[in-house]
């Protein structure tokens, strides 16, 4: 299991990114969270197998139909053990 923390930058803010994400994240079997951050911008923890976290990659970059996703940053993360995958208001 691996841990991403991914920023995706663009038009993702009020198109649904959010919402479709966690869609996405439940079909897939991925756990973490998705969060507005203040300079438009959604970031996303996200936690599962190689294959799972690929498939999900695949749609960041993609994003729902009214999104214009620009760039898609990834890293590596500290596996958090995520039980679920959650709409958050605020990350820290």
């Amino acid at each position: 299991m691996k841990h991403l923390n991914i920023r995706v930058l663009g038009v993702v803010q009020g198109v649904y990114y959010r919402v479709t994400t966690k869609a996405v994240a439940d079909q897939l079997g991925v756990k973490g969270i998705v969060s507005n951050l203040a300079d438009g911008s959604v970031y996303i923890e996200a936690e599962g197998d190689a294959f799972s976290l690929e498939s999900f990659l695949e749609f960041c970059n993609e994003g729902p139909d009214r999104a214009e996703v620009k760039e898609v940053s990834v890293e590596e993360g500290d596996f958090k053990g995520y039980r679920n995958f959650e709409i958050v208001k605020k990350v820290k």
